[in-house]
Parts: structure tokens; sequence; C-alpha cells
């Protein structure tokens, strides 16, 4: 019986040291779940590991304008003691969540240690209804 179980084992352990050599690709999920962070996946979205371990948003609010365009404010905060340099864009999307080709330029945001930082989007027409803000490390 050890004899044919042997093969099995070892099967099974070659299996899981190469599943542990994989790297993870993004988008990445939020990892801070503290009290005071409001992330939802969908509107909030971190494009790289390095943004995932080090930002987080503490809050997304949306207004519709007088004239009927989106606009988004999203607080972007640093968990991390050391100053960092993200970009930060925003996808707009109609109802059914498909893009209406109204996506902001990449702008850098430098963030101090600890700190939250504001951030305004406003989309170009009044198709927008939902929307996607992104963060990547930056270029």
């Amino acid at each position: 019986m050890l004899l044919t179980s042997a093969p099995l084992v070892a099967a099974v352990l070659a299996a899981g040291v190469l599943a542990g050599c994989a790297t993870p690709t993004g988008p990445f999920p939020p990892l801070d779940t503290t009290k005071y962070t409001l992330e939802n996946s969908e509107r909030f979205v971190l494009l790289d590991q390095p943004s995932q371990v080090s930002v987080t948003c503490t809050g997304l609010q949306e207004v519709i304008l007088p004239d009927g365009r989106l606009e988004v404010v999203a607080n972007v905060k640093n968990r991390e003691n050391r100053r960092l340099e993200v970009q930060v864009n925003c996808v707009f999307k109609d109802a059914s969540g498909s893009s209406t080709g109204d996506e902001t330029p990449w702008q850098t945001l430098i963030l101090s240690e600890y700190v939250t930082e504001a951030v305004r989007f406003t989309a170009m027409n009044g198709q927008a209804s939902k929307y996607a803000v992104r963060i990547r490390q930056a270029r």
C-alpha cells in the first residue's frame, strides 16, 4: 500500500509547490477593511499590487450636477509611513456598466505619510450614471 500512495503524495506536494510560485495579477481587491474604509470593488479599482498594499479609499461621493453630469469625489488614503506617488483616473459608465467613452486623463497624486486627499472627477456629458475610480503606481 505504501508504494502506490507515494507517487500520489509526491504529485500533490509538487502541485502545492508550483501553485505557491504563481504571481497574482491585477486588478487587486482592497486590503483595508477597517471601520472607516469605504470601498466597492466596482467603483474603486487598484490596478497593481503595490497600490493594493499602500493605498485605500475612505469615501466616495457622487453628485448629479444641475446640467445632468455626474461628479465623483474619491478620498484616497496613503496607508504607509512614506510618501507615495500614484496615478488616478476615472472611467464613467452608463446604467448597464458599459463605458460611455468618457475617461479622465491619468493624473499624478502625491500622498504624504498617512494622509487622505480628495480627488474630483466630472463627466463630460449626462450619459454617465456609474463610474470606476482607478489607481496605479506612478509611471
